[in-house]
């Protein structure tokens, strides 16, 4: 039996660094969270675009609200050591649509493959240590036809409902138009707000479910 897919998923907030030396080699980690692997990549070149004079920008990133994307680079090191620990530094701590860049300037020491998948691993790990987490949860899409006359009222009710959120407002020539997300044990409240104020004129249907920031 196929598993259902994720509702609610953890990324980061903002970017954020984080710096660590080993033997005189520094290590220096970016992560983010990126939508797609377009922008995952955008967000590689970005870094290695700003410190050119680096040996090394061994990246690793996780995609999708189930993480079913992972992709790892060494950029240079030997085979496992970088990329690798970084990715599962990634997965261990359960974050999705994340990318990590790793930064190395060689010290002149060379410090072994266990040194190795030890410094990119709490480079990592360190920058994850200063990011702000951010949930996100699947919202189902709802589209509500309301007249002119009632529909400011009824946006400004929706807009009142916990877990619901108001998107778009398009006002058409019979009257206004709602584009809105709201969680799975929200709908309901949504279409007894719309019966309500619109004496059962007003009509909802299923719109496009959207991924948003979880609210508390």
């Amino acid at each position: 039996m196929p598993l259902s897919p994720p509702r609610r998923y953890l990324t980061l907030a903002s970017p954020a660094t984080a710096e660590l030396e080993v033997k005189r080699s520094r290590f220096l980690c970016d992560v983010a969270p990126a939508s797609s692997e377009e922008a995952a990549r955008a967000f590689v070149e970005q870094v290695r675009s700003g410190t050119r004079d680096a040996r090394h920008h061994c990246t690793a990133f996780v995609l999708g609200p189930d993480g079913a994307t992972q992709r790892s680079n060494d950029d240079g090191e030997p085979s496992g050591t970088a990329g690798a620990p970084m990715l599962d530094v990634l997965r261990g701590s359960g974050l999705t649509d994340v990318v990590a860049v790793v930064t190395r300037w060689f010290g002149g020491t060379l410090l072994g493959t266990g040194g190795l998948i030890r410094a990119y691993g709490d480079a990592v790990s360190q920058a994850l240590h200063e990011a702000t987490m951010l949930a996100r949860e699947l919202r189902e899409g709802v589209v509500v036809d309301v007249d002119h006359t009632s529909g400011p009222r009824v946006e400004h009710a929706l807009r009142g409902l916990a877990h619901v959120e108001v998107g778009n407002v398009d006002y058409l020539p019979q009257g206004m138009r709602l584009s809105v997300t709201a969680a799975p044990d929200a709908v309901a409240e949504v279409a007894r707000t719309v019966a309500t104020l619109t004496s059962g004129a007003g009509r909802i249907a299923p719109g496009q479910p959207a991924w948003v920031d979880a609210t508390p």
